[in-house]
């Protein structure tokens, strides 16, 4: 049996791929879960149509990360905080703080695309990594400053 896969299947293929599977798993498993559908010469045409243009998508956000990694290299952002004698900052420069400084600097980059795997503690220069694709990501200056 000719299935196409609306998801993403374990072991089987991505969405939008025509795979051949056994009649039972595909009329029991796949097909009631949503996860495929029968490959009918009308539906083989549709799901050729839609990864073209799923394709085309893509090549405008990868175009579109590539241009905003070159913005992000050349871009440094400075962050003020109170900090004590030893330089430890009385609290601490998150995510959040990062992508509020960026926009100031009218990029706009979702938060949660930022890698930080701990806040910033302490003044210093730091370079922050930011995933925009899947294939893209860029390094950010960040300049943690006393207040």
């Amino acid at each position: 049996m000719r299935v196409i896969l609306k998801k993403e299947v374990h072991n089987l293929g991505e969405a939008g791929e025509i795979v051949k599977v056994a009649p039972g798993y595909g009329r029991n498993h796949l097909i009631p879960n949503g996860l495929a559908v029968a490959a009918s010469e009308g539906s083989v045409r549709e799901a050729e149509h839609q990864k073209r243009v799923a394709d085309a998508i893509k090549r405008r956000q990868l175009s579109e990360a590539k241009a905003l990694a070159e913005r992000l290299g050349a871009t440094s952002v400075s962050i003020r905080r109170e900090a004590g004698a030893d330089n430890k900052l009385f609290g601490s420069v998150t995510n959040r703080d990062i992508a509020e400084a960026l926009a100031a600097e009218s990029i706009e980059v979702d938060r949660k695309r930022i890698d930080l795997a701990d806040p910033i503690r302490e003044i210093g220069l730091f370079n922050v990594n930011v995933r925009l694709h899947r294939d893209v990501s860029a390094m950010v200056r960040v300049f943690v400053t006393r207040a």
